[in-house]
């Protein structure tokens, strides 16, 4: 059965908090702006209540009792919530931060961009970004969501499908001016990703055997962009995530020929509930990229 609320003593607990952690009546009153005989008295009705003492009084100042130790964590971390909600408030509004983990590419080609969107609509949420290389942990890097490639399927996730981004290759003007047919590929420089099937599926889609491909592995379509633009190579490349270097004329499409290997995915947690925060943010993610 719940404690009737009401009656919970708010200026007692605070006052025993504070001369907990400060190890002091005379600097938890300090904190508290009241007077050391306040906190020893709001200390003493605390005390008396439980029928317990919470603190041994020693020449080297407070200890814990035993009860005193059992109750400080609760408080600590109680105190530290209310604190934490409070502080969101301003100009009479909630206001939450939403960690976002996500895919470079996808970040900087569409997310970005758009962000100004969501947070003008709703003002009340802020959405931090953090890149990665579609490798990532959402609870160890303590994230309410993330947005990666693949097949939709990761153990211990709910998974939404935002885009699919089909790959054509990609190249700087200079370099497409020498192509005739997709053959001529065979003899450039292709730049790779980690997904090593990428170049074989698009060339079997081309109605060509790949060639084996040597050289470096990019983590990043960005950066496979950005050599491709400056005639390092040929990227296999999401045309969605790099229109603004087309549309500048820093890189072309030379073949039509493209390919889908998986999608861009929102994903979460399955075993905790979103905040309203992160349901709004997610409605509005999954209905913007239809």
């Amino acid at each position: 059965m719940p404690m009737d609320r009401p009656n919970i003593p708010l200026n007692a607990l605070r006052s025993f908090e504070a001369a907990a952690r400060q190890g002091s009546f005379t600097n938890a009153a300090v904190e508290l702006c009241v007077t050391q005989a306040a906190v020893s008295h709001q200390i003493l009705r605390l005390e008396e209540r439980l029928g317990a003492k919470l603190f041994h009084r020693t020449s080297k100042g407070l200890l814990l009792t035993p009860e005193g130790e059992a109750l400080l964590p609760v408080l600590t971390t109680s105190l530290d919530r209310i604190s934490g909600v409070l502080d969101r408030f301003a100009d009479g509004r909630y206001h939450e931060t939403l960690n976002v983990g996500v895919v470079t590419t996808f970040a900087v080609g569409w997310l970005a961009e758009r962000l100004i969107e969501f947070e003008t609509a709703h003002p009340g949420i802020s959405v931090r970004l953090f890149t990665n290389n579609n490798r990532v942990d959402i609870a160890r890097e303590g994230l309410d969501l993330a947005i990666r490639f693949g097949a939709g399927r990761w153990p211990g996730l709910t998974s939404r499908p935002l885009m699919e981004t089909p790959l054509t290759p990609m190249c700087a003007p200079s370099v497409a001016s020498t192509f005739k047919d997709p053959a001529d590929l065979l003899n450039q420089s292709l730049l790779r990703s980690y997904r090593a099937d990428e170049w074989p599926i698009w060339f079997r889609e081309a109605g060509m055997v790949s060639p084996y491909i040597e050289g470096p592995i990019y983590d990043s379509s960005v950066a496979m962009a950005e050599l491709a633009a400056r005639g390092f190579g040929v990227a296999l490349l999401p045309y969605a995530m790099f229109k603004d270097q087309i549309s500048e004329g820093r890189l072309v499409l030379p073949f039509d020929t493209e390919v889908t290997t998986g999608r861009y995915w929102s994903t979460r947690l399955s075993n905790k509930e979103p905040t309203t925060a992160l349901a709004t943010f997610e409605a509005w993610l999954c209905k913007t990229a239809m």
